[in-house]
């Protein structure tokens, strides 16, 4: 018992540090947040009564469900692709596929500018071939192009989390299946499917918390002309902003839908067996 009580002791002193930072980061700020949104009654209501923030929602939701569902596939065959290959070829190749992570979303914003705005490398070739470069430039600063530069820094997140699960899978198994008769696509259907689904559902979540409630890249890309959640909440707390009551209280509600898709996400993966992890 003394041993076991050593233990814990020194398992909690190793969540000191990281205790404190979650309080010094994360609680601090939001309990202040909440004071402001809470000072002034009424505040919440303002939130939730404006037709901009019900427009803001559905576009944070359908930004949120093109960007995170395009980053799940291509992550995935990504990932699969990966899986196949040399371990020592395979890790070069993740350093590259990493890389993006360490962008802010104002850099991945400007560098899809250069390349596919009106100016843009990518643009200029293709108007070689007879595309409007004013056309292909549109499609950039609008909500499609906004999905296209999100994807940029999803599609690494879904290839770290389902990388390890792809190379832990028993490939006998696939061959089993097509030995009785099985063709590929339904032995993949069948077998690989319902290990990856947890994980595949966990990673949708995590790349939905983070679209739905970055800025940085909606902003240098679409500015406020596009209706997003984090947009409307810039908006309230620049220059022109004077309602901080309001701001604080859309912090908190989006705070909470980021929260809530993590928990979702988490709740997934927790439901993995042992044998699928």
């Amino acid at each position: 018992m003394p041993r076991r009580a050593s233990r814990r002791g020194r398992l909690a002193l190793l969540a000191v540090p990281g205790g404190l930072v979650l309080l010094v980061f994360f609680v601090a700020p939001l309990l202040a947040i909440w004071a402001d949104a809470i000072a002034e009654p009424g505040s919440f209501r303002r939130v939730l009564d404006s037709p901009v923030f019900w427009r803001s929602v559905r576009g944070s939701a359908l930004l949120t469900a093109v960007a995170s569902s395009f980053s799940l596939i291509v992550g995935s065959l990504v990932a699969l692709h990966l899986s196949r290959i040399d371990a020592r070829l395979r890790q070069t190749l993740m350093f590259v596929i990493a890389l993006p992570l360490t962008f802010s979303g104002l850099i991945v914003a400007y560098g899809f500018i250069l390349a596919y705005g009106r100016a843009g490398f990518v643009t200029q070739t293709l108007a070689f071939v007879g595309a409007d470069p004013v056309q292909l430039a549109g499609i950039l600063f609008s909500p499609v192009g906004l999905a296209f530069a999100s994807s940029y820094y999803l599609i690494p997140r879904v290839v770290l989390l389902v990388l390890p699960v792809l190379i832990n899978f028993d490939w006998t198994h696939i061959a089993a299946a097509e030995s009785l008769g099985a063709r590929r696509w339904r032995a993949l259907a069948d077998v690989m499917l319902p290990q990856l689904v947890p994980t595949l559902a966990a990673a949708f979540c995590l790349v939905a918390a983070v679209v739905f409630g970055a800025y940085g890249t909606a902003l240098a890309l679409v500015g406020t002309r596009v209706s997003i959640l984090p947009l409307q909440l810039y908006s309230m707390i620049a220059e022109t902003g004077s309602d901080f009551p309001a701001a604080a209280a859309l912090s908190i509600v989006l705070t909470g839908c980021c929260s809530a898709i993590i928990a979702a996400g988490e709740v997934v993966a927790a439901r993995r067996e042992p044998g699928d992890a």
